[in-house]
């Protein structure tokens, strides 16, 4: 089948004006957290609990707190299956189990991805102190371990059955030997998936480390260190697109516009508000970014599914950040499901970390105080707010076709609302 990636990256690279957007779970935090990686049990998939033993006298299933890797797999499949997500990112062993054991991505336009090196900035496990030195390069899988689950593929000209899709990260902190180290590294990894035909995207992390860059200028740093990195690689030798913090308008605007081939994306950070999470896709993608991968921001999310759907729709230019968050917070209650944060608080923007772990330097987008969290809402779903079901937009409030279905080209933008606004609540109430 046809990947959803291909297609996008395809548009992109032909009408740099068009507002085709990639979207990625990153699913691959077993390889940072060790335990808590797979998220809160909060939110399970629609399968629900998988049995697990504990000695009740030394835990109960709800002191765990944390879903157990079963649970896990099953909320990966459910998203997979959703359909609005164009790259799902593992782990190597949960490539294994979901692509090549179970061929999860056969028949989907979702592309499998894996982790393709875990540096030391990623061990963020439990009592750790490794996050507090220098990232050092580390890889755990091999290409073949990726592509096929052994040590050696066979290279015979068909499809491989796992992923041929990696992420690889680097971390500069603007010391000259660990930087040459870290290059070292990559430009080994490139070689290598250049023989192998392997694709791959680059993550670029801020400095894990105090490193002499003052937090404003981080965004220079980055984009200079990226630039300077590639420009000895040739086409065949390039990520297919690239992973990185996003430091606001001009520094995303400044590496967007440099050369039209380069595509940009985000990470997602740490969970933070639900607005933190739309008003950053929404800024991004407003200012050059053309993908986001959100790992955290989705894993920790009261309802992975719907906050996706979101998501997408702004994307896709048809809700505001605002509108999504009420939006959400509406699917929340339809569903019964207590948010983290009431509604006037999950609409603040706060500082966002964007390290793995509490160590390390980090950094922080720019916020200001947002005047929409004590606004008077002007977008509702059926029951927030308290509201009546009249309230709510019906089915046919919107211009139609012949056949009865919705009139995009006619619709004016509260008509667009309000048909979203109808099919989120059949789709989550």
């Amino acid at each position: 089948m046809m990947k959803s990636l291909d297609t996008k990256l395809a548009e992109i690279k032909r009408d740099r004006a068009s507002r085709t957007f990639i979207l990625a779970d990153a699913k691959d935090a077993d390889m940072a957290f060790g335990v808590r990686a797979t998220g809160p049990r909060s939110y399970l998939s629609a399968k629900g609990a998988r049995p697990a033993q504990f000695s009740p006298e030394v835990w109960t299933r709800g002191e765990f707190g944390h879903r157990n890797l079963p649970e896990f797999l099953d909320i990966v499949r459910e998203v997979t299956h959703q359909g609005l997500v164009d790259i799902m990112l593992m782990s190597a062993s949960v490539n294994e189990q979901l692509t090549i054991k179970e061929g999860l991505f056969r028949n989907s336009h979702v592309t499998p991805a894996a982790r393709a090196n875990d540096a030391t900035d990623v061990w963020a496990v439990r009592h750790g102190a490794y996050l507090t030195k220098p990232a050092q390069p580390f890889r755990s899988a091999s290409i073949d371990q990726i592509q096929c689950g052994k040590v050696d593929c066979e290279r015979d000209g068909s499809e491989f059955p796992g992923a041929n899709l990696g992420l690889y990260s680097v971390t500069f902190v603007n010391d000259l030997e660990q930087d040459r180290q870290t290059l070292l590294a990559f430009k080994q990894f490139r070689e290598e998936a250049e023989r192998k035909r392997f694709h791959y995207f680059l993550e670029v992390f801020d400095p894990n480390v105090p490193g002499g860059v003052p937090p404003e200028k981080l965004g220079e740093f980055i984009n200079d260190s990226i630039l300077r990195s590639l420009a000895g690689v040739p086409e065949a030798g390039r990520p297919l697109f690239l992973k990185i913090v996003y430091h606001g308008p001009r520094a995303m605007e400044e590496l967007a516009q440099y050369d039209p081939n380069l595509v940009v994306g985000i990470l997602g950070g740490s969970a933070g508000t639900t607005y933190d999470a739309f008003k950053l896709i929404h800024d991004a993608q407003r200012y050059g970014a053309r993908v986001a991968l959100f790992g955290r921001k989705i894993n920790h999310a009261e309802h992975q599914l719907a906050f996706i759907e979101m998501l997408r729709l702004i994307t896709d230019g048809r809700i505001t950040p605002e509108e999504a968050v009420r939006a959400y917070h509406g699917v929340l209650q339809a569903k019964g499901i207590k948010p983290h944060r009431p509604l006037d608080q999950d609409l603040a923007l706060t500082d966002a970390a964007m390290s793995y772990g509490q160590g390390g330097a980090g950094t922080a987008v720019e916020v200001r105080a947002n005047p929409l969290a004590q606004s008077k809402p002007h977008l509702e779903l059926r029951g927030s707010q308290g509201l009546p079901p009249a309230a709510t937009p019906v089915e046919g409030d919107w211009p139609r076709e012949a056949d009865g279905a919705p009139d995009f080209a006619k619709m004016n933008s509260a008509q667009r609302r309000a048909y979203d606004h109808w099919r989120l609540n059949r789709k989550f109430g």
